[in-house]
């Protein structure tokens, strides 16, 4: 199913729908501020497999981050964090970043690094944040890619709808996406290291 969503008013009833989809253990795809992803509810099971079908990956070798709708839900799933580590995610969030820092009990054990830690995106895009605030906790995403360019992003809604709309229950039509990924952070011992550089500008480091 292809829905389109208005990137700056979502609409109620359109969120609600995806919501619905995803508390079903839905797979969605959906717009946020770099590239297009795909994710679930965090505590399907069924989602979290599916997912990794379609990545063709074993849940438990996955590395997939959780997007959240703001910095409280770090406070639920994730361990303390390092008082400049959290400063620099109030002032760069929501934005182009995932942050690794390390998890908590609160993380399902299916979504569980072999480091004991989970990413976190807070995307500048209202689509998404729509979505988990209507949900109430957060969702699994991981990025769209082309199947034969692993370096490039399907960034039409209509073409990745084509291709993957028998693998997902729902694609989210949000406008067309951006080529460059989030750029990755691990902030798990408290420094701040360097993963892989994508939109997000690491003139801070």
């Amino acid at each position: 199913m292809l829905i389109r969503i208005h990137p700056d008013n979502p609409q109620p009833r359109q969120i609600q729908a995806v919501v619905d989809c995803l508390r079903k253990g839905g797979v969605i795809i959906y717009p946020t501020d770099t590239v297009y992803g795909i994710g679930c509810d965090i505590n399907s099971r069924r989602g979290i497999e599916k997912v990794c079908q379609i990545r063709g990956i074993k849940p438990e070798k996955a590395t997939f981050s959780f997007i959240c709708s703001d910095l409280s839900n770090i406070s639920e799933y994730c361990a303390q964090v390092d008082n400049a580590v959290f400063k620099l995610m109030k002032r760069v969030l929501p934005g182009p970043y995932t942050f690794i820092l390390g998890a908590n009990s609160k993380v399902p054990k299916m979504l569980h690094s072999k480091r004991h830690t989970v990413g976190i995106r807070i995307p500048d895009n209202r689509i998404p944040l729509a979505i988990v605030e209507e949900l109430g906790n957060p969702i699994m995403t991981a990025s769209v890619r082309d199947e034969d360019d692993m370096v490039e992003y399907s960034t039409d809604p209509e073409l990745i709808h084509e291709r993957y709309g028998d693998l997902v229950d729902m694609v989210i039509d949000g406008g067309y996406g951006g080529t460059d990924a989030s750029t990755v952070l691990d902030c798990a011992d408290g420094n701040i290291t360097l993963v892989r550089e994508g939109k997000g500008p690491i003139d801070f480091l």
